[in-house]
């Protein structure tokens, strides 16, 4: 870890605000895996962001912003932030989202294959196109127009752009935990 955790009480006045808000979300929405140290200090990427508070503040708004309005299906969803976090080998991103997709009964058929990369055979349409989505995405380049339509088609405009910024989201995400080398808490 190229970041040392914060603890709540050596937090300056811009992270302490960033840390209430970001505790209250995780409480929230990310609450399948383990988050903080014993003393309240922030793991994974949420620890970068209170290093640089201007900017996890706004990375945690568009976090926030894309957890609060989700068009898209969970399942769909998490098929989609599982590949950015294979194609990127983020160690926490997969560890985070395994937990999630646990919780809310992915098989670990299921859950191995996507981790390494490897399209699951038993998968619904959507999340078929989401997989090839977010695979072709995430291998750089224009996302090629036969997916792109399909997505529309399946899921319309406005979930299909919300699955490029989420795929683009976790693509930062994944960045950042690689970049600061985040290491993934012991699993119980």
């Amino acid at each position: 870890m190229r970041l040392p955790l914060i603890s709540p009480a050596d937090l300056a006045a811009e992270q302490h605000t960033l840390y209430d808000d970001m505790r209250e979300g995780i409480a929230s929405n990310f609450n399948a895996f383990c988050v903080e140290r014993e003393d309240g200090a922030l793991m994974g990427p949420w620890n970068p962001w209170l290093h640089e508070p201007r900017i996890g503040k706004a990375i945690w708004d568009l976090t926030m912003a894309m957890t609060a309005e989700a068009a898209l299906p969970d399942p769909v969803r998490q098929v989609a932030i599982l590949v950015v976090g294979a194609r990127y080998n983020a160690a926490y991103e997969i560890y985070a989202h395994i937990a999630v997709a646990e919780r809310e009964g992915m098989s670990e058929e299921r859950l191995a294959s996507l981790v390494a990369g490897v399209k699951p055979t038993d998968f619904t349409r959507e999340e078929s196109i989401a997989y090839d989505f977010a695979y072709a995405l995430s291998a750089g380049g224009i996302l090629p127009e036969p997916i792109y339509r399909l997505a529309v088609a399946t899921f319309g405009q406005h979930a299909t752009n919300e699955l490029i910024y989420l795929v683009g989201l976790y693509a930062l995400v994944s960045t950042t935990l690689n970049g600061f080398n985040v290491p993934v808490p012991e699993r119980e």
